[in-house]
């Protein structure tokens, strides 16, 4: 049980962020919400040095694609604060051809490898970033494979089809 609540940690952010903070939500218990672009480096800073919350622990970074969505893209932050024991997950959406973030290198150095490979696997270019390069595929693919550009199987194949099956 945290020290503080998701209530008392959302009146938090409002109180700093009121009009920026949108789609709030808490799937099992995680406090969830969506930022802007423009407002992310300050809210995670807030949310660092804020001598109530800490939330000095950077979980993770890493990203989603709604092709559907007209921001495709989802940049998806969780924040640990070990001090109170609560978790927080941030989203922030971009377009598809303005896939830029501020680079959270400037807050944890641990960012610089989740910036990285959220780059390599999703192209989402972090502007400051130290080191920006592919982590994990090679130097000279052009694709981002966890972006949902593709079918997931070859439409040639025959040895699924339905006949097969009994269906």
């Amino acid at each position: 049980m945290g020290k503080i609540t998701n209530e008392e940690l959302l009146t938090s952010i409002k109180a700093k962020f009121e009009a920026d903070v949108t789609e709030v939500s808490e799937p099992f218990g995680l406090l969830t919400f969506e930022i802007s672009r423009e407002k992310i480096i300050e809210l995670l800073t807030f949310l660092k040095t804020d001598p109530k919350l800490q939330f000095i622990y950077l979980t993770d970074i890493t990203a989603i694609h709604y092709p559907e969505r007209e921001k495709p893209i989802g940049v998806i932050y969780h924040l640990h604060s070990l001090v109170n024991n609560v978790r927080v997950c941030i989203k922030v959406f971009v377009a598809d051809g303005d896939v830029h973030m501020p680079t959270a290198t400037v807050l944890w150095n641990g960012a610089n490898w989740m910036e990285r490979e959220t780059y390599d696997f999703f192209g989402v270019v972090f502007d400051g970033h130290p080191d920006l390069r592919r982590i994990l595929n090679v130097d000279d693919m052009t694709v981002f494979p966890m972006r949902k550009e593709y079918p997931l199987e070859d439409p040639n194949r025959v040895d699924k089809r339905d006949y097969f099956f009994g269906r």
